[in-house]
């Protein structure tokens, strides 16, 4: 029998790429986040005892939040001792620089860690180097009176050693309850004969949704009806005193059940609402589903109706996917309960099972908002882990395929132009 694959994931969040891989029978060698939370996250999920799925953990390295720069610095030894032993080296660098969402930066200093994650890869030399990026990372960006795109160079820098093929995927279609578009990079090391693995990848959704046991695109109501308040009730907050939480009943779809496997969820806290303010909210969401205006911003008309300057509140679609999710909570309203979404409503919506809890604030603000990431916006920054899952298993059927018929091209490569990359992308 192989040997499982084994990945390190460079910028883990809370671990939805890395639970996803390990879903698919992978082995998470270690993970690399440096914001405490997020790495509360993965410790309660992902290394506790009894976890279903954990990291292997060397024991030269803390369980404790580590930033890549200091992983390179700090490790350097242990991590040329594991070059060769390393099958996939995945991460999603911070995307807030190029994200759409926001103002896009070419300066900001969160992009310039792809030059870190770069020289990971140098270092390690892994079989397959695996990136998730929002897809304004394909943009063009001015610097001075000159032009970088991110891919492009990205692509530029592992082509000579890496076959590198991208994609923009939209993730509904591997089941998950959100029409969230992001880009994927796959590079394939050269010693390798393989086909285009994103052609594999969507061959197989078809066997990967069976084998779950639902069909897609999987709608809001069909991923979170289980946890309306109209049917399951309030009851005090598990985690905060002064707040109510969902009292949680029983899984209704498959979907519901998939994510569940027969636990009481975690994340439940309901936000608290002034009477005025649900009022509002119903008002809207009434407006929304008259005039069809669901999983869209709500017009400007009833922007000035309510007197509100926001301009991205949505109410969900019952019967489709949900738009893609932020960091905001207040972006998103219910498709029929007058309030915002819970945690654990959002982290159903990112295909994250029920068993896996969120630790640290549920929100913050003001000059906090650089420095911590709280619940709401790790559970949104997240991989969602059935995307992964798809993407694992189909890396485990292309190396297994790609062992029996090993390229005449095999040896020793030099990757003589990463060391070039890194110093490309701290640059920029």
């Amino acid at each position: 029998m192989p040997k499982p694959l084994t990945f390190i994931d460079a910028f883990a969040g809370c671990g939805g790429l890395s639970l996803g891989l390990m879903q698919a029978g992978l082995t998470g060698k270690l993970a690399v986040e440096h914001d405490s939370f997020a790495f509360a996250t993965l410790k309660a999920n992902l290394l506790a005892k009894q976890a279903p799925f954990k990291y292997s953990w060397p024991r030269w390295l803390p369980k404790e939040p580590l930033g890549i720069a200091t992983l390179l610095s700090k490790y350097s030894q242990q991590l040329a001792a594991l070059t060769g032993s390393v099958d996939v080296v995945v991460g999603g660098p911070p995307c807030q620089g190029f994200s759409m969402a926001g103002r896009r930066q070419h300066d900001d200093p969160r992009n310039q860690l792809f030059a870190q994650y770069l020289r990971l890869v140098e270092i390690v030399k892994p079989k397959i180097v695996l990136i998730e990026n929002v897809r304004g990372f394909t943009m063009d960006f001015a610097v001075g009176e000159n032009v970088t795109n991110y891919a492009g160079a990205l692509k530029a820098v592992l082509s000579d050693d890496y076959e590198v093929h991208e994609r923009l995927l939209d993730l509904s279609q591997f089941g998950v309850p959100q029409a969230r578009t992001r880009y994927f990079v796959i590079a394939v090391h050269e010693s390798f004969t393989t086909a285009d693995p994103f052609k594999l990848l969507e061959s197989r959704i078809p066997s990967f949704l069976r084998s779950l046991g639902i069909s897609a695109p999987v709608s809001s109501s069909n991923a979170i009806s289980d946890l309306e308040v109209s049917r399951c009730g309030t009851e005090p907050s598990q985690d905060t005193k002064g707040f109510e939480q969902i009292a949680y009943s029983r899984p209704l779809t498959r979907y519901q059940k998939l994510m569940n496997t027969g636990v009481t969820p975690s994340d439940l806290r309901l936000a608290r609402h002034a009477d005025d303010i649900a009022q509002r909210f119903q008002e809207i969401i009434d407006i929304s589903h008259a005039e069809g205006r669901l999983n869209t911003s709500i017009s400007s008309e009833v922007r000035e109706r309510f007197g509100l300057k926001k301009k991205a509140l949505r109410v969900l679609d019952p019967d489709l996917p949900s738009p893609t999710i932020t960091s905001m909570p207040d972006d998103l309203l219910h498709y029929r309960e007058p309030r915002t979404l819970t945690v654990r409503e959002n982290a159903r919506l990112q295909s994250f099972p029920d068993w896996y809890s969120f630790q640290g604030k549920y929100t913050t603000g003001g000059h906090l908002r650089r420095k911590e990431v709280p619940r709401f916006t790790r559970v949104a920054n997240a991989v969602p882990p059935l995307v992964a899952r798809a993407i694992g298993e189909m890396l485990v059927a292309l190396m297994a395929e790609a062992t029996k018929a090993p390229a005449a091209r095999a040896g020793q490569s030099s990757l003589q132009r990463v060391h070039k990359g890194t110093e490309l992308f701290a640059e920029a």
